[in-house]
């Protein structure tokens, strides 16, 4: 069973580490080397994590049997960022349990019901599964390949 909270300040590395590994997986062969850089640097500046403490950017973490596997920020109370699971947890719920879970509580804290994500090109067919629509052709910005697209929740 997949349990889906805001991580504590004392689990950002955590997340942190997921990602980075996880990127490195299924994405890191794909882009050159200014890309990694550029997506490292983004995960470690200070001012994410500064960010994050100041509950400015969110990050909801998947656990399963107390354990780490994934996770889920969002900034701008409605833009999906960094949606990591780790390779043994894909395709049986974890992704989507996370972005549902910050949709949730975006359309619940903000009323928000549109949301944005740029999506990398390993996780442009798990977006369009959940319903996301690009919103721009693939873009490529210091390196970092991605979709613009989103998500409306029905009224």
């Amino acid at each position: 069973m997949v349990e889906v909270r805001q991580i504590q300040r004392t689990e950002f590395e955590r997340a942190m580490e997921i990602t980075w590994k996880t990127f490195l997986e299924f994405e890191g062969d794909i882009y050159t080397e200014e890309g990694v850089k550029s997506f490292y640097n983004f995960i470690r500046d200070p001012l994410l994590e500064k960010m994050f403490l100041l509950g400015e950017y969110l990050i909801f973490g998947a656990f399963v049997d107390g354990k780490m596997v994934g996770i889920a920020g969002i900034r701008n109370k409605s833009h999906l960022s960094l949606l990591f699971v780790e390779k043994e947890y894909h395709k049986i719920g974890v992704g989507s349990a996370l972005v549902f879970s910050a949709f949730r509580y975006s359309f619940e804290q903000y009323k928000e019901y549109r949301f944005s994500v740029n999506a990398s090109p390993y996780a442009l067919g798990f977006y369009h599964k959940l319903g996301f629509k690009d919103t721009a052709d693939e873009i490529t910005k210091d390196g970092v390949i991605y979709t613009p697209m989103c998500y409306t929740i029905a009224s």
